[in-house]
């Protein structure tokens, strides 16, 4: 006989009371199973439900050993299904989740983080209020100081921020992490006699006993409004109640400090004035007038609550109002819809990741979705005050800025610093060309957005716009997977557009004594970032073959970038050559590589070369380029600057991803030299139809070469048109694409009718 090893007892026991959550329990099981927090046990305790809850809950017992399933001998109330819970709980801490709600994926490692840090008994976060069901836009729930910083509560503070209908949020609806200990310790449960508060009535009692409470900011427990919560139907008996068990509080702590007690009687005064104003109610709904009358002329203390039912009121009207205006027409009302998360400033397809995006948005469409775009971060704007939304933005069926107004066709700036940090740039630029070189000239631009921290602001704003459009979501880049917990339910299919595979571009600026422009961060924290979707969209075979050996768990779908050949190819003009490029590093260095080694060398045996630079690479060098190059800027119309040049340059000395304007110029049918860091990714596809060069004699000899000898550079184009045609046309970068688009569709649709079958 074999002795075996007990297992150690979880860090975290999840306690879920339900009753009849058939609608919501599978995604609130998800989203505890989901934590990143792996060392948890979840305990569903079913209150005599009469839906389809204990059919999902036994399925879900069955297909995770985390998971416990119970069922009540009758209803006795959620303080009664918990009290259960409890009984078998071993974790080191217990966290509430109600089977209607959800939770962040890092709450529970973040709350036994910081309760570890600081020795909390009670850790609480903050709450994201929704209501899928009305559209009503999500809010968070904390307000003021505590919605900015951690604070500690005291049973006196924890009174005065628990008044029934009070202004202030009541601290009541939190769902904290407890330590379990103190609740065992001291004999601690839930009262069963209560139906509604029963939560606060055991915070209570942990603050008696002596527990340090502490609340944090973040926000990571999605709290869920709606017609069936009990929360929000307060019925005579619960209200009656809740009386009776403050007057027992009141006569328990008689001997309190005075703070205490003032708090507390004010608390009760709350429950009093919520108990007059729910009799007027019931008396108005009984058609009784003069029995309502008299209660609040007798009670005055209820009449100022009635502003909760007249503003209620409006706020319906209010909203018919704005249901009842004109919306655009949707190109298939019935389409899945995909919605993608950016925060790049995407304005049109003026640079290679944003004709990357709008290209995928495209071949969403000839899949038959529908694509919608969500920006929440106002940081797209920059210094830039306004910008115009180019013809091509018109593929996503709608377009959601937070921070912006939208005048036409032009995205305005809210922030009075944007428009602040625009002036200031222009004196600069002023002073600079007038021959001022004080340090207070020095450019200074802003940090791109695509990588820029999320803030709570951003979280509602995805809530409140990505998530009613979210059947699918997409994030653009992998920063933007820090919204899938605040867009996407619990099994909603998710994918991470990857660009670029940015720790590669982190060690190859390294390696050269650059910095990357838009981001730097190692290969475990980009690995844990692009985990999070469960696809992964890859531009080209070498970050997709590196994706799908690192993350075997994840989907890897590869779409390069796509182009549209020309009829025929273009050798272009002897002495005129091209670079197209937007300003971001890899552009930057590669250009000064070039101006500094290469350059000078070309103009000695063709003085008369001339090379253009389009794009918005221009902005980082402000002085101009040396004798021969022009830079134009922003081109609206690439097609003749391409047609004339004799040779494109790609001389890229850093990044990762594919060069998305190698494809352009193989489409454009051109003679092209470029590096090998330009190849990365389709050495094997492009190798015959470009010129490879990666030192500065042999780069500027194979375009001095090109340049002199046409025959040769006709060639080469033809070559390039080929390898397009082949390779690069739109059914073939993107069939995967629509493919996958087709596969969890259909699984959508099958979960869905499975779900309703249950749930009947």
């Amino acid at each position: 006989m074999t002795n075996r090893i007990a297992e150690p007892p979880p860090t975290v026991s999840i306690i879920m009371a339900c009753f009849n959550a058939a609608p919501w329990l599978r995604a609130s099981v998800r989203s505890a199973l989901d934590q990143s927090l792996r060392d948890i046990e979840l305990i569903v305790v079913d209150d005599g439900s009469q839906d389809g809850s204990v059919a999902i809950g036994r399925e879900l017992a069955a297909g995770d050993r985390r998971v416990q399933f119970h069922r009540m001998a009758r209803n006795g109330g959620p303080a009664a299904a918990r009290n259960h819970a409890l009984d078998m709980a071993s974790g080191r801490f217990v966290a509430i989740l109600d089977s209607d709600d959800l939770m962040h994926p890092d709450r529970l490692k973040r709350l036994v983080a910081v309760a570890d840090a600081i020795e909390s008994d009670i850790v609480a976060d903050d709450l994201v209020v929704f209501d899928d069901a009305d559209g009503s836009p999500p809010e968070g729930f904390f307000r003021g100081a505590r919605a900015r910083r951690g604070e500690w509560i005291t049973l006196a503070d924890y009174f005065r921020e628990t008044l029934l209908y009070g202004r202030m949020p009541n601290l009541g609806f939190l769902k904290p992490l407890i330590r379990r200990e103190l609740i065992e310790g001291n004999g601690i449960r839930y009262d069963e006699g209560l139906r509604i508060a029963e939560d606060d009535a055991l915070i209570v009692q942990l603050l008696r006993a002596g527990a340090r409470y502490r609340t944090i900011p973040d926000a990571g427990y999605f709290y869920r409004k709606h017609g069936s919560s009990i929360s929000h139907r307060l019925s005579r008996a619960d209200v009656e109640t809740m009386v009776m068990a403050g007057d027992r509080l009141a006569a328990d702590l008689r001997d309190a400090p005075a703070d205490v007690r003032r708090a507390l009687a004010r608390r009760n005064r709350s429950i009093r004035a919520a108990r007059d104003f729910t009799l007027a109610i019931e008396a108005i709904k009984a058609r009784r007038p003069v029995a309502a009358a008299g209660l609040m002329l007798g009670r005055p203390r209820s009449i100022p609550l009635f502003r909760m039912p007249i503003a209620a009121r409006i706020g319906r009207l209010a909203g018919r109002g704005r249901d009842e205006a004109p919306a655009p027409p949707a190109p298939a009302a019935t389409a899945p819809r995909v919605c993608f998360i950016s925060n790049q400033r995407l304005i049109g397809a003026t640079n290679g990741s944003s004709a990357y995006l709008i290209d995928l948005a495209r071949a969403t469409r000839a899949a038959g979705r529908e694509p919608h775009l969500v920006q929440p971060s106002p940081a797209i704007f920059g210094r830039l005050p306004f910008f115009r939304l180019r013809p091509e933005m018109a593929v996503f069926a709608s377009h959601h800025v937070r921070g912006a107004w939208r005048v036409g066709g032009w995205l305005v700036a809210r922030d009075p610093h944007v428009h602040l940090g625009a002036a200031i740039g222009i004196a600069r630029r002023v002073a600079r060309r007038v021959g001022i070189a004080a340090r207070w000239t020095l450019d200074r631009p802003a940090p791109y957005a695509v990588a820029a921290p999320w803030t709570k602001a951003d979280q509602l704003f995805v809530t409140g716009h990505a998530r009613p459009r979210a059947d699918i979501v997409v994030a653009d880049y992998m920063f933007q997977s820090r919204a899938f917990p605040f867009v996407a339910r619990p099994g909603t299919p998710t994918a991470i557009v990857m660009h670029d595979l940015f720790h590669a571009r982190s060690e190859g600026f390294a390696a050269t004594g650059g910095g990357d422009s838009v981001a730097a961060i190692g290969r475990d924290a980009e690995l844990a970032l692009l985990g999070r979707g469960d696809a992964v969209i890859a531009i080209q075979q070498a970050e997709a073959a590196f994706v799908r050996r690192e993350l075997p768990d994840s989907e890897v779908i590869l779409a390069p970038m796509a182009a549209e050949p020309v009829a025929a190819p273009q050798p272009g003009e002897t002495d005129r050559l091209l670079f197209v490029g937007s300003n971001t590093a890899p552009n930057v260095h590669g250009l000064r590589w070039f101006f500094e080694r290469v350059w000078p060398a070309i103009r000695a045996a063709r003085p008369a070369a001339v090379l253009d630079v389009a794009g918005s690479v221009a902005s980082s060098f402000p002085q101009g380029g040396p004798a021969g190059v022009r830079f134009l800027g922003l081109v609206d119309d690439l097609a003749p600057l391409y047609a004339g040049a004799g040779v494109v340059i790609s001389p890229l000395i850093q990044g990762s991803g594919l060069k998305i304007k190698l494809i352009e110029a193989l489409a454009q049918g051109k003679a092209t030299v470029a590096t090998g860091v330009t190849l990365q990714g389709v050495e094997e596809i492009a190798s015959q139809a470009v010129a490879k060069a990666d030192d500065p004699i042999p780069f500027a000899d194979a375009v001095i070469g090109l340049m002199q000898a046409e025959a040769e550079r006709a060639t080469l184009a033809a070559k390039a048109l080929d390898t397009a045609r082949v390779h690069f046309s739109g059914d073939a970068c993107y069939r995967a694409y629509r493919n996958w688009l087709a596969k969890i569709t259909t699984g959508l649709s099958q979960v869905s009718n499975e779900e309703a079958r249950i749930c009947a």
